[in-house]
């Protein structure tokens, strides 16, 4: 845990540090009327972007986003914008202050206002994309193998997950021919028209939203079957909202779990390769975290 404090803290000083270069390069705010004096409020503005760093990361600490070293690729990337959006503007106003109070007797154009905060603000926006490219570049072999780990976790939750669907059907169902039709793992998807599909919940491969119609894939007789509806994903979405193995992955299609052969992970994308169709499922941005939730917590 130390050890991660002390990375982060190397990051700030060298981001804040790139921050400092720059400006001493292009010298705004009047700096280069200060001559040798330059120098030290370079420094003094490195040290206030560093104090900020730590309010932001304080900031993200009390509204839920510590630093973690759990194998979650999304949560890094979604708390790094987090960072931004917040230590950005931040580190825009603080120095707008110090360019009010500490450089305004020389250069009167650095009295506080909207437009030297905004001047700020581009500024320090652009320096903040640049130093996030250069992390992201050179963090990216961490980011993939941090991806890849957590795949593979993921994946081995869902044999875990399978095999035990397995055994618990197998001692529930000895004799799976001898299931009386008011078994609960049968229902009845209906649509707005008077067409029905009765099926197993756990033959159920995945549903996709097509038009004002659903294909429901499934299995019958052992083979691979689908069936139209005329309904939306929304409805589909609420008859199976029972059935907690049944997720949405992606805007047009909702997965049966069970049904998830393996799950293919690639620079920040996810798909679900399902079974016996072997066809490949897109896990849209929104919806990874409900879905490795769902395979986790199942």
């Amino acid at each position: 845990m130390r050890e991660g404090q002390n990375e982060s803290v190397i990051i700030r000083i060298i981001s804040c540090g790139f921050t400092v270069m720059a400006l001493a390069i292009f010298k705004p705010f009047g700096l280069d009327a200060w001559q040798w004096e330059t120098y030290a409020h370079l420094l003094g503005i490195g040290v206030l972007g560093f104090s900020v760093c730590l309010v932001s990361d304080g900031i993200l600490k009390l509204i839920g986003y510590a630093r973690s070293n759990e194998f979650d690729v999304s949560y890094i990337i979604h708390r790094n914008l987090l960072f931004q959006l917040i230590n950005t503007p931040l580190v825009a106003l603080m120095i707008c202050l110090y360019r009010h109070f500490l450089l305004s007797d020389s250069i009167k154009g650095n009295l506080l206002s909207w437009g030297n905060f905004f001047e700020t603000l581009l500024i320090i926006a652009f320096c903040s994309f640049a130093i996030g490219l250069y992390w992201r570049f050179k963090f990216r072999s961490r980011y993939l193998a941090t991806e890849l780990e957590e795949t593979r976790m993921l994946n081995e939750r869902l044999q875990l997950l399978q095999q035990a669907n397995t055994i618990s059907s197998v001692e529930r169902h000895p004799n799976v021919t001898d299931l009386e039709p008011d078994s609960p793992t049968l229902i009845t998807l209906k649509g707005t028209t008077s067409e029905t599909i009765a099926l197993k919940i756990a033959d159920l491969l995945y549903v996709e939203a097509v038009g004002n119609y659903v294909k429901v894939v499934h299995l019958l007789d052992g083979e691979v079957h689908s069936d139209m509806l005329r309904s939306t994903s929304k409805q589909m979405e609420e008859n199976l909202r029972s059935y907690p193995k049944i997720v949405r992955c992606h805007r047009a299609f909702l997965v049966n779990l069970q049904q998830v052969e393996r799950i293919i992970s690639q620079s920040g994308t996810m798909q679900l390769l399902i079974k016996h169709c072997h066809d490949s499922l897109p896990v849209s941005r929104s919806n990874i975290s409900q879905v490795k939730e769902a395979i986790k917590g199942v």
